[in-house]
């Protein structure tokens, strides 16, 4: 980075919000959407798919998914997404931003369509070949992780960067949403067209073979927002702070901005050969990095790894805590569509109560009381409502105080959102370098998928009840919903002490809150005389 600030950068983080900020935000925001709806819509039709492919002849309750089966059926996404973020974050800083992203898409695009079309004579092969396409999927999601952040960074002004990347990361909400919605109206659909009695009353029944097309139908969808938008895609040009700090061609960079902002740029000659001749200082795996950065790395890690073990096992397994407390009937008193459609409505209800107003309160006062105390407050709040859930369980659980712990329960979700699940995505992409943004981001998403992962298969086992008699099938007892809830608790604690590595970002441009400035300056004093004014 030239000591004095190239034209192009300056033009950026000093432009005015206009059009093309908003066409930013939804051509890498419906990438998100998409990445949400196809990351959770598994857990709309996992019972379903339990009833389908695992129905035994004479039992008193429906079939359900084995617990390795349904583990990697909920998992497998997520190991996908932590290779995906790795592999992609690292590309995305070698070949560019802008190349890297098409891939992504069309990866998602025809593996969302490839999950719904799983095959196979026998559960087995069905389950196994639904799991092959969810892992790809999954490793397409995952690049959109580390690029979408970074391409949003590096396209916005200063004064509103972390409004719009988290507007980029909000679209998670509608996604979320909208998969509850698609459920709902596929389920009501098929519910009014084959009616089915519940499984007490006749067990075959119960499930029409037309089941079958349902999960397939919501899995599928998450295809079409992706598809509509990757022309969009490939027609954004490379993010300038790439082409100029990356690929030290400002010339080209100014060229692209001039386009975008629709403002003459025009770079000086001296900076631009300057540029060109600088070399950069350090590597990832640098004493330098590590001596500049490893604490902020380590910082994102840990604080994302944290939040995704308490948040991902809560969205997970909604279903199965609403049954504990009593807000979805018992499976055997429905028929497997109205289960779907039951299990769909609760989901949205939250998504609609607790998850999105959340992610728009990040939104709006990100860059009004910054990124350091949004997420202090929120692991502290989450911290707070769970303990609050966990300490009085029973009184929970108990008939006529559902209500309240639906409150509770989305009490936990709005402060995840606005807080930590929102700005572990938004400051990775903001204190690294350029030249190492896309990796660090990446590898920062890919520790959260860790921990979600952890909270994915973990809370199978965890949440099952210490009464053996009283465990699903299948499983081993565990330590129970109330002792879990205890565990996700210190979990956020961790969250709060590591976010204080973080640096805060607010109102500053990507060069100053990564300190790119510092290393002209560094290169440049040994060789000029420093006049000392007297």
């Amino acid at each position: 980075m030239a000591r004095d600030q190239l034209e192009v950068l300056s033009a950026l983080d000093l432009a005015k919000t206009q059009w093309y900020h908003f066409t930013a935000i939804v051509i890498a925001g419906m990438g998100f959407f998409t990445d949400a709806y196809d990351l959770f819509s598994i857990s709309l039709v996992t019972k379903l798919l339990g009833r389908i492919y695992y129905y035994e002849p004479g039992s008193s309750t429906p079939g359900t998914l084995p617990p390795n089966v349904s583990a990697a059926v909920n998992g497998v996404a997520f190991c996908g997404t932590l290779s995906g973020q790795l592999f992609f974050g690292w590309l995305g800083d070698k070949m560019g931003r802008k190349r890297v992203y098409g891939m992504t898409l069309m990866m998602m695009v025809i593996c969302c369509v490839a999950s719904g079309l799983s095959f196979g004579h026998t559960a087995k092969g069905v389950m196994s070949t639904l799991c092959f396409f969810r892992f790809w999927l999954g490793f397409g999601i995952g690049g959109d992780y580390p690029l979408s952040a970074t391409i949003m960074s590096e396209y916005a002004n200063k004064k509103t960067r972390g409004a719009f990347i988290a507007a980029v990361f909000a679209m998670q909400g509608f996604g979320n949403i909208t998969g509850g919605i698609v459920a709902l109206i596929v389920s009501a659909s098929f519910k009014a067209k084959y009616k089915a009695p519940a499984y007490e009353v006749d067990p075959v029944a119960s499930t029409p073979p037309e089941c079958d097309y349902v999960w397939r139908i919501v899995l599928m969808f998450g295809a079409i927002p992706a598809l509509m938008t990757y022309y969009w895609r490939m027609k954004m040009p490379e993010t300038a702070r790439y082409t100029a700090l990356v690929a030290k061609n400002a010339k080209q960079a100014a060229a692209d901005m001039t386009t975008v902002l629709q403002v003459d740029i025009e770079e000086d000659p001296t900076k631009v050969a300057e540029l060109s001749n600088s070399r950069d200082q350090f590597g990832l795996f640098s004493k330098e990095f590590l001596r500049r950065h490893g604490l902020h790395l380590m910082g994102t890690a840990v604080c994302w790894f944290v939040l995704d073990i308490a948040f991902y096992s809560q969205n997970l397994f909604q279903k199965d805590i609403f049954s504990a407390v009593g807000w979805l009937p018992k499976a055997k008193t429905m028929s497997a569509i109205e289960e779907v459609f039951k299990i769909a409505r609760a989901q949205s209800l939250v998504a609609l109560c607790g998850t999105i107003p959340g992610y728009w309160f990040t939104v709006a006062f990100i860059d009004i009381i910054g990124r350091f105390v949004i997420q202090m407050m929120g692991f502290f709040m989450m911290t707070v409502f769970m303990l609050g859930l966990a300490i009085p369980y029973h009184h929970w659980t108990t008939k006529g105080n559902h209500i309240g712990f639906v409150v509770m329960y989305a009490f936990t979700f709005f402060f995840a959102n606005f807080g930590p699940n929102s700005t572990t995505f938004i400051v990775p992409a903001e204190i690294f370098p350029a030249r190492l943004r896309s990796t660090c981001h990446g590898i920062s998403a890919a520790s959260g998928k860790a921990g979600a992962i952890i909270g994915a298969f973990g809370f199978l086992y965890a949440a099952q009840s210490t009464d053996p008699t009283k465990t699903d099938p299948g499983y081993p007892t565990g330590i129970g919903i109330r002792n879990s809830l205890f565990v996700l608790a210190g979990c956020n604690l961790i969250g709060l002490v590591f976010t204080f590595f973080v640096p805060e970002a607010k109102g500053k441009s990507l060069e100053e809150a990564s300190g790119e400035n510092e290393n002209e300056v560094a290169e440049t004093e040994p060789r000029h005389t420093r006049t000392v004014p007297v």
